[in-house]
């Protein structure tokens, strides 16, 4: 029997699958594999992690197939269907069936000087060494593009260091994703990470001056000036092979399937992004994938079809969560819309409003796994709930679809579960779900519970412990690095999860300057700088007024330092002023003038204490019983620099009228006529809790021990991110078993706990004064290193109500009433 030839012409991801699927299902095959690119199959949905320090073997899907010949950098140039040979640059290779797999190309509206010095596609890792290679020692670039890819772009550009400009031509960010209310709220997520975005704009022209680009637009008198442009603006499919063979394409483009993948040749099957099936292109993965087990069913003999495709899709970039899953309009819709909050989410439900049809969640994404498998079924709760928690009325049915990318059922999960598969990783390799875009994992978190199994606390794929762990193993060892940790206790180089988390707790251990050495790489983007990045690049300068108290001394230098800076002023509902616009290369000046005058950082930018809210107590008031304002500010020197899992807010009130509000607080203090009351793990934002009573009538001695035990023990066992409310209802046995451990010592670790906080009073060092001792850390705090005097010319500021606020805002754009503080009042 003669030797059957398979041969594949491209390497991508669905072209990896496609070769797993065949050699698993008929290894008879003798396969060669055209590929143009110069390196394997690669994880291209995970594309922008190269910017965050992921290297291209790590992205790598390489992998040894039997009877698998991989030719990289020999691109097809021509099929001759009637000797049924594929014609490279190097020979011709004879086939029996032939697979394309060509992907797609990234698309670039025609646009005089698309071609220009500086101007890139986002599309291979070879793509994104160039960008990288341009980007260093510039400053700015552009995205033309908001779509999914479009983002991924910006994220990268932003990871650069380079102030980021995204040009969509849709009226909003992801059109093809979101509606328009959906996008509006990315679009004010997108804007206060500091990445400005026009929508509604297109590029009619790019030409280079200066050294730099500029972009014309469409819209008049509108034009860009930057250092380089990224076109991210969809992509087209690359059927330049099929179309010069006489192979059927679609009218926009694309190899005509029907839903075998077979295309107008009877030896001939298309796969991806390539395929036009029944004359619609796919541009995910998960549709991908489906046609690549079609296609290996179909040469092993069977009759496999295409079972449809699930557009869902889940984005995580740049800290902002976006989903759509199923229909986007249907006969009724749930919508939930929280413009304060950051959070859009709307539910599509059949006329009944009993099935659930499809949806969109931007902000929070917590229960799109639940939500994306749910649909065509029962809607598995309230709206309300289901943001708040997450969590399912009852179980899933066995049918429902969990991972959209490989089409894996609950029921498929749970029946692995049963035979061995006690942990996420061991669910990935056997059915393999979760191995593409991984917005399935919690979901498989959750039917581990469900079948019995413990889960692991994994902080993240680079350490199997979690936050409480690490936190205990850095404690005991004295490890006081994290490369050290992750060489001893970990695996790969780390992740912008598990970064930020081990500094915040190394500089609880530790201690040291938060920018000293290794330190200064761990920290997220506000902690960088110790400030807080606004919307258009600027930071704001936030100096801490303990309890809320100030003299007219301090008030004036604020005053004349808004005024001197040109910053936006503001009185904040915690008794702060926060002062805005301030750039890069002015915060060491601002920090000056303001530690001169005894100031210090207020933490308004780190996962730390904050602000001790407080109301005037007995120093004015005539209900007040308890002096709230010495506690509040005894309590925030006390606590203030303290790192955390995430932000800690508090508040001491003078009397039960309640007038700090202490009782939405992470730890309330209201006086009473004994002493003080104690309540823990309240907070506001957008699932508000009142905190729970501790203690009662304790005097200030008792009270401070207690909350001293109480933050502590806190830090030492929270998980990465989990604010006080959230841990107090994780804990067995909530508040009572709270109160045992830290009243009443049943674990015997209060002696520990105290002295953990001591160390931290003892060794606390303003951060802003530490970096106005250390001209090294002073070299970090400029824009342009050859000219660190130089303001950066890209920030634009316009006055409304006598105050500057960041260019091409409006007025409409803070309607909201405010209490502002212009420095001439102030100064007042």
């Amino acid at each position: 029997m003669s030797e059957k030839k398979l041969i594949v012409v491209g390497d991508g991801m669905v072209g990896r699958r496609f070769l797993e699927a065949v050699v698993e299902r008929d290894p008879s095959w003798s396969v060669t594999v055209l590929s143009e690119e110069p390196r394997p199959a690669y994880d291209r949905v995970r594309l922008s992690a190269f910017f965050d320090g992921v290297s291209a073997e790590e992205l790598s899907l390489a992998s040894d197939l039997p009877g698998v010949d991989v030719r990289l950098g020999q691109p097809a140039t021509a099929i001759d269907r009637e000797a049924k040979v594929v014609r490279t640059e190097s020979g011709i290779h004879p086939y029996d069936k032939l697979v394309l797999a060509t992907g797609s190309y990234p698309f670039v509206p025609p646009m005089e000087g698309a071609d220009a010095e500086g101007v890139f596609v986002y599309r291979t890792i070879e793509d994104l060494e160039a960008i990288k290679a341009h980007a260093e020692g510039r400053r700015h670039g552009v995205v033309i593009g908001g779509g999914l890819l479009g983002l991924e772009a910006a994220n990268a550009l932003k990871l650069l260091g380079l102030e980021t400009r995204i040009v969509e031509f849709a009226p909003w960010l992801m059109a093809r994703q979101l509606d328009e209310a959906g996008g509006g709220i990315l679009k004010q997520h997108i804007e206060k990470l500091g990445i400005d975005v026009a929508c509604s704009t297109g590029g009619s022209k790019i030409e280079p001056t200066g050294g730099r680009l500029r972009m014309e637009t469409n819209r008049d008198g509108v034009a860009f000036d930057t250092d380089l442009i990224v076109f991210a603006a969809g992509v087209r499919p690359r059927d330049q092979l099929a179309r010069e063979s006489g192979i059927e394409v679609g009218e926009r483009g694309g190899v005509i399937t029907d839903l075998t993948c077979l295309t107008s040749d009877p030896d001939v099957y298309a796969i991806g992004e390539v395929a036009a099936m029944e004359g619609v292109c796919y541009g995910l993965v998960a549709p991908g994938y489906a046609m690549a087990e079609v296609v290996a069913d179909r040469l092993a003999g069977g009759e496999a079809t295409f079972p449809g495709a699930d557009l869902s899709t889940k984005l995580k970039l740049l800290g902002v969560d976006v989903a759509q899953f199923g229909a986007m309009e249907g006969p009724l819709a749930q919508t939930y819309l929280d413009p304060a909050g950051g959070t859009y989410a709307k539910l599509v439900l059949s006329d009944d409003a009993q099935t659930l049809l499809g949806g969109m969640l931007v902000g929070n994404a917590e229960p799109y796994p639940l939500l994306r498998a749910s649909v065509g079924g029962k809607v598995p709760g309230q709206l309300a709930d289901l943001l708040s928690s997450g969590e399912v009325e009852g179980a899933l049915p066995d049918g429902a679809q969990v991972c959209s990318c490989n089409a894996v059922t609950k029921g498929e999960i749970m029946g692995a579960i049963g035979d061995g598969c006690h942990d996420v990783g061991a669910i990935k390799a056997c059915t393999k779900a979760g191995t593409s875009c991984g917005s399935c994992v919690p979901m498989l978190k959750q039917l581990l519970a469900e079948g019995g199994v413990e889960v692991s606390k994994a902080i993240c794929e680079h350490f199997t412990q979690s936050r409480a762990e690490l936190f205990d193993i850095l404690k005991v060892t004295g490890i006081t690095t994290f490369s050290e940790l992750i060489a001893r206790y970990g695996s790969g180089g780390g992740c912008d999860l598990c970064k930020p988390a081990v500094a915040s707790i190394l500089a609880g251990l530790a201690g040291g300057h938060i920018l000293e050495g290794e330190q200064a790489t761990l920290q997220d983007t506000n902690d960088h700088f110790l400030a807080n990045l606004q919307r258009n690049g600027t930071y704001s300068v936030v100096p801490r007024i303990p309890g809320g108290e100030i003299t007219p001394e301090k008030l004036i230098v604020i005053g004349e330092v808004a005024k001197d800076f040109g910053l936006y002023t503001k009185i904040t509902g915690g008794q702060r002023i926060d002062m805005f616009g301030a750039r890069v290369e002015d915060l060491p000046k601002i920090w000056r003038r303001l530690v001169d005058a005894g100031f210090e950082s207020g933490h308004a930018y780190g996962k730390a204490l904050r602000t001790i809210k407080s109301c005037v107590g007995t120093d004015w008031c005539r209900y007040g019983v308890q002096d709230s304002v010495k506690m509040a500010i005894d309590l925030e020197l006390r606590y203030r620099g303290l790192r955390s899992p995430h932000k800690v807010k508090s508040a001491v009130s003078g009397c039960a009228r309640e007038c700090a509000e202490a009782r939405g607080k992470d730890f309330g203090v209201i006086a009473t006529e004994e002493g003080w009351n104690l309540y823990v793990g309240g907070n506001g934002g957008f699932t508000p809790r009142h905190a729970d009573l501790l203690l009662s009538d304790v005097d200030s001695e008792t009270l401070v021990r207690t909350i001293d035990r109480f933050l502590m023990f806190y830090i030492s066992t929270a998980d990465r991110l989990q604010r006080t409310s959230k841990w107090v209802e994780s804990l067995d046995g909530g508040i009572d078993y709270l109160r045992e451990v830290i009243v009443d010592d049943a674990l015997g670790i209060c002696d520990e706990l105290d002295a953990m906080m001591a160390r931290h009073v003892e060794n606390y060092a303003d951060e802003w004064k530490g970096v106005l001792e250390d001209p090294e850390k002073l070299q970090r705090f400029v824009s342009f290193v050859n000219a660190p005097e130089t303001p950066d010319p890209s920030i634009e500021f316009e006055t409304v109500r006598g105050q500057k606020f960041p260019a091409g805002t409006t007025a409409r754009s803070h309607a909201q009433p405010v209490l502002l503080g212009t420095p001439e009042r102030l100064r007042q």
